[in-house]
């Protein structure tokens, strides 16, 4: 997490626009570059300014960070000459998972399957962008939007302190159960052996 915590650091101390501006590159860079844990500087953010008001502002800059990483990945890959070896790789994943279509987008917010998910959608035929984009947004609302709604309700019924001992629990059970939900997936569909 060495590039998060150069950003946190960077922006961070420029208030809340820094905080948005932080919250924004490492949703941008966690959809476009590198896995960040994008769930935890979410939360950090709201900590900062522990209002809906601010974490409706953090949500959309979630959502915008994430539509513009996918989009450039998805453009990059689009328009780079990618071997039809690749392309048969990446098929055959995706019709080995349950859900193949772009609902994987859903699941991929509790069991993260589709990695560089802006890659997947280029190289996936039968995708189309648009509906997968709306999967990714509709996710990415519905997963950020209730760590927001349970970050809200901590800092609403308890101590400062508490409601921040409490969020930042609330979000390693999300990160923990959502590696146990990955390694199910992947034990259930074969792609671990016993």
């Amino acid at each position: 997490m060495f590039i998060s915590d150069w950003i946190y650091g960077a922006f961070g101390p420029y208030g809340d626009i820094g905080m948005l501006l932080c919250v924004f590159l490492i949703f941008l860079i966690d959809a476009f570059i590198f896995p960040t844990l994008p769930e935890l500087f979410f939360v950090i953010g709201f900590i900062y300014q522990p209002t809906l008001a601010f974490g409706l502002q953090l949500l959309a800059a979630a959502v915008i960070a994430e539509v513009i990483g996918f989009t450039t990945l998805y453009w990059v890959v689009e328009h780079i000459r990618v071997p039809q070896r690749i392309k048969n790789i990446a098929d055959k994943y995706i019709k080995f998972l349950i859900v193949n279509d772009e609902r994987i987008f859903l699941i991929n917010r509790i069991a993260p399957m589709i990695p560089f998910a802006g890659a997947f959608i280029s190289l996936i035929d039968e995708w189309k962008f648009s509906k997968a984009m709306f999967y990714i947004v509709i996710g990415c609302i519905l997963k950020y939007g209730m760590i927001m709604l349970m970050s809200n309700f901590f800092f609403e019924y308890f101590s400062s302190d508490d409601a921040t001992l409490y969020t930042l629990l609330f979000v390693f059970i999300i990160i923990i159960a959502s590696f146990i939900a990955t390694y199910i997936k992947k034990k259930r569909s074969g792609m671990i052996d016993d």
